[in-house]
């Protein structure tokens, strides 16, 4: 069942502290994050942004290369990154249900390959409008 899609259109990177704050009051009981969009589009700024809002004091980057970054705050956060992960099997031999049963904030991008093991999840997507425009798009699947 996919519910409302919600969107919110931003300029700056000053403007993603709200848009943070908005999508996690908007799914008060949501942990389980994926995002989506091209290369470049902004996926690992925002989520920065949303673990500012989650009170992360730990410096966020992306996990391309680790695969799973933790991170403490209110709670504990993982940040996924699975770009590099050539199917499903290669993300269970990593350890991958670990990461999306822990019931913590789970942050994934590239998440398409997991998806058949995603049950309700928040689905984001970032649209690059042009250079410094995006539209961040928010939507509960189940």
């Amino acid at each position: 069942m996919n519910l409302m899609e919600s969107s919110t259109k931003v300029t700056q990177l000053s403007e993603l502290p709200p848009v943070a704050r908005q999508l996690l009051s908007s799914y008060p009981e949501s942990r389980l994050f994926t995002f989506t969009g091209d290369l470049g589009a902004g996926k690992t700024t925002f989520i920065k942004a949303i673990c500012e809002e989650l009170e992360v004091a730990d410096e966020v980057n992306s996990p391309t290369y680790s695969l799973v970054n933790e991170y403490l705050g209110k709670e504990t956060v993982y940040h996924l990154d699975l770009y590099r992960l050539k199917d499903l099997q290669e993300a269970l031999d990593a350890g991958i249900e670990e990461y999306l049963y822990s019931g913590c904030y789970c942050f994934i991008e590239w998440p398409q390959i997991v998806l058949p093991l995603v049950e309700q999840h928040v689905a984001v997507r970032i649209e690059v409008l042009d250079n410094q425009e995006r539209t961040i798009y928010s939507l509960l699947s189940q």
